[in-house]
């Protein structure tokens, strides 16, 4: 039996999601919760793995199983041997030839960024900051550019593993409420370190310190190095993972769930 599940959590008490040896990991925590309930090992695949410090509202991932359980035991007894930081929020059976990866059609992610002159204190970890005020027009208007299939190679982390660095942006958004600017991406699938390389160099843009043409000038050249530095983890959010219709998901197969603590 292959069951998919929905993972949310919050990335400061992992390193990353991939399974390490040490066993910080969020894939090492939910395979050990999943093990105690199957009273098998379990091997999870997911949507996409995130960094260290990278939080997901949506991840998504299957298993198989020869264990004959309720779907609520997937969930709820799953996540009384989890730790606070994560939890499993549905789970359904699934046909054999899904798979959380490569059915998935597009990926969302949102990056939430403070804007203001003191540094977080309440949402430390879980928001990027930077002082001095940004122009979020002008940030919008750089980020024009990207929607549509292009070659981020100016974008990607150099230990990149990615066959391609070609990808398609269905869209960008960046929305300002008070002190929080929003980047919102959707894209067939993301590069490493690819969402974190474009707020930073959005918000060069969105400092006056870059014209929002640069943007696009970064695309055509294809060079990481001419790139502002990589924004820091803390606040990117997996927040969302679609499928075709016929996959028996919540939501229909469009699964788009946004950070609620941290705006709409």
């Amino acid at each position: 039996m292959r069951v998919a599940i929905g993972v949310e959590y919050d990335g400061n008490a992992f390193e990353g999601w991939q399974i390490q040896p040490h066993g910080r990991t969020v894939q090492n925590a939910v395979e050990h919760a999943l093990a105690q309930i199957a009273q098998a090992p379990v091997k999870l695949v997911c949507a996409g793995r995130t960094d260290t410090g990278v939080h997901a509202s949506m991840q998504v991932a299957h298993f198989d199983t020869v264990a004959k359980r309720p779907l609520e035991a997937w969930v709820r007894g799953v996540n009384s041997h989890l730790p606070a930081s994560v939890c499993v929020l549905w789970a359904v059976e699934v046909d054999d030839d899904f798979h959380a990866r490569f059915s998935a059609e597009s990926r969302h992610y949102r990056y939430v960024l403070l804007n203001r002159r003191i540094r977080p204190g309440l949402l430390g970890g879980r928001v990027g900051w930077t002082h001095g005020t940004l122009d979020e027009e002008a940030m919008r208007s750089a980020a024009a550019c990207l929607v549509g299939e292009h070659d981020f190679t100016s974008f990607r982390a150099a230990e990149c593993q990615a066959k391609s660095p070609v990808r398609f942006m269905h869209s960008v958004e960046v929305r300002r409420r008070g002190d929080i600017v929003l980047f919102d991406f959707h894209a067939n699938a993301f590069l490493h370190h690819m969402i974190r390389n474009l707020v930073g160099s959005l918000v060069f843009v969105g400092k006056g310190r870059k014209p929002a043409e640069w943007m696009a000038e970064l695309l055509a050249v294809r060079n990481r190095t001419l790139a502002a530095p990589t924004f820091a983890p803390d606040g990117l959010y997996l927040c969302g993972v679609e499928y075709p219709a016929r996959w028996p998901l919540p939501g229909g197969g469009r699964i788009i769930a946004a950070p609620q603590l941290l705006l709409p």
